[in-house]
């Protein structure tokens, strides 16, 4: 498995590399093949933390923890992974038989969507916490053009994909949502976990122009 750790606002550490390459290792035995996994370790307000993506053929499996200590960190984020890797295990190993299709279909008329996380100043957080009820919080394009601090910034693809399978891949990455492409309507869709009662949503964009047969 091909490894890469970033440090981010502390330096480079031999024993936190050698650490982190011996936990990511332990998917190996969950995993027929493991292509490359990205470790990112920061520091942030006093808080440790760690970032793990693995990807396997068509899937791409995350972790995101942060603790005050960085071991403690890396432990808790390959938790997350490993415990998603227990629950599909046979699913991943039966799949990647079809990853090459997958792969060629992900090809043709690839779509990306940019997530970014961002973090309200606090006078905004005080003002929408004591807003009453009806009153609507500030909207995210409002939030953004104010002094927001982007926490961070993904590009996601967006592949062709049953429905479970993106609710799948959606708890591969420890993610509360997901964004794919209806396999059979060909439609941009976002699923997510509801928090209520933890069932799972679908959103769909309609009028969305049909890639391929």
């Amino acid at each position: 498995m091909q490894l890469n750790i970033t440090f981010r606002q502390f330096g480079s550490s031999d024993a936190l590399k050698e650490y982190a390459k011996e936990k990511v290792e332990r998917v190996n035995k969950y995993l027929d093949r493991a292509g490359e996994a990205h470790v990112v370790l920061s520091l942030e307000r006093h808080l440790h933390h760690a970032e793990i993506t693995i990807h396997s053929g068509a899937w791409v499996l995350r972790g995101r923890e942060k603790s005050e200590d960085m071991y403690a960190s890396i432990d808790l984020a390959m938790d997350k992974i490993e415990a998603q890797l227990r629950k599909y295990k046979e699913k991943i190993k039966n799949h990647h038989g079809r990853d090459r299709v997958h792969h060629r279909q992900g090809l043709v008329n690839q779509l990306k969507v940019r997530h970014k996380v961002f973090e309200l100043p606090e006078e905004l957080m005080d003002e929408a916490a004591e807003a009453p009820a009806a009153q609507p919080a500030p909207s995210a394009p409002a939030a953004e053009q104010s002094s927001t601090r982007i926490v961070r910034t993904s590009e996601i693809t967006v592949r062709p994909m049953p429905v479970d399978e993106a609710v799948m891949q959606m708890n591969l990455m420890n993610q509360d949502f997901y964004v794919f492409q209806h396999a059979t309507t060909h439609e941009v869709c976002v699923v997510y976990r509801r928090k209520e009662d933890g069932q799972y949503g679908l959103i769909a964009t309609h009028g969305t122009t049909p890639t391929g047969g």
